[in-house]
């Protein structure tokens, strides 16, 4: 993709409102289209003096956007390039999926749960068959609009997948949601890489926002999710000692006690989030399984067929 320099009249096409936020590599303006009176999100992105250019991750996300078009996926409007800085337009959301957490007081609808875990994996299936990967499926991450409806959003460490590659990085993925084979510096994954932080995120809605695995390091994350789910062998994931990282960690035997962990939830629900939270890549549930699933067989049909 060729970025041409905007002109002065793009540059004053849109009116900055307020600041929302701190993306990936910029900060991120409310604002309003002139013309069109629509508000959009400005993700500007500050180039460097040197001779580097736009950030790597910028590039990744406008190249992949333009490919990924669909009602669970944040739509990106327009680029606009200048000497010193990049600006993407994107759709806006009124919040993250970490503010409605806080708006909460701790409690929430288990329609809304339903609702909101659908369209993330409907979202995750449209970007598994297209061979993207995420890689950085977070609450910050997922954005709400006034209508209900869930977009992923920052794509700046995602990529492809199609392209045979050696090895992806394993530094990716907010540790809370990172999947015990990225942990174990894992550096060949797929679409399972998203699927458990998916989980993770799952039982974080049921919760109305408090957090699965908090872990404050790799060693304290991967112990808060033995401890629940069972440390796992060579019999139950084979290779795993071959990882990386890997490093011994007592055996624990598995807490299936999921009542417990996400009380609020019913056995169907629990059902799918042991399919998803899985130690072994391996035997993670896909996301179009995951969308088949019987705890959605009473998804209210008005959002199950609202298609991109």
């Amino acid at each position: 993709m060729i970025l041409l320099p905007e002109s002065l009249s793009a540059m004053q096409k849109y009116e900055k409102l307020e600041k929302i936020g701190e993306g990936t590599y910029g900060t991120v303006f409310k604002a309003k289209n002139r013309e069109t009176h629509e508000i959009v999100a400005l993700k500007r992105v500050r180039l460097d003096d040197d001779d580097e250019g736009v950030p790597s991750s910028a590039l990744r996300e406008i190249c992949l956007l333009k490919e990924l078009k669909h009602k669970n996926i944040v739509r990106l409007y327009d680029v606009l390039h200048s000497d010193k800085k990049l600006t993407l337009v994107f759709e806006h959301c009124d919040q993250d999926l970490k503010k409605y957490f806080d708006s909460l007081n701790g409690d929430i609808d288990l329609d809304v749960v339903k609702s909101f875990m659908y369209q993330l994996l409907r979202g995750l299936a449209f970007c598994h068959s297209h061979n993207v990967l995420h890689r950085d499926l977070k609450p910050q991450n997922l954005l709400i609009n006034k209508n209900g409806e869930l977009k992923l959003a920052d794509f700046g460490l995602a990529r492809a997948f199609g392209i045979p590659v050696k090895c992806y990085s394993a530094e990716v993925v907010t540790l809370w949601y990172r999947p015990p084979d990225v942990l174990f510096g894992a550096k060949l994954y797929t679409t399972s890489i998203d699927m458990w932080s998916a989980g993770c995120i799952f039982a974080e809605l049921a919760n109305a926002g408090r957090p699965l695995f908090p872990g404050s390091d790799v060693d304290d994350q991967l112990r808060r999710i033995f401890k629940l789910l069972g440390t796992p062998t060579e019999e139950t994931w084979s290779g795993m000692t071959q990882l990386p990282d890997y490093k011994p960690f007592p055996l624990y035997q598995p807490n299936m006690s999921l009542s417990q962990v996400v009380p609020k939830l019913g056995n169907r629900g629990r059902d799918l989030l042991q399919r998803l939270l899985v130690c072994n890549p391996m035997g993670r549930m896909s996301a179009d399984d995951a969308m088949a699933h019987a705890y959605f067989s009473d998804l209210n049909p008005a959002i199950k067929n609202d298609r991109c």
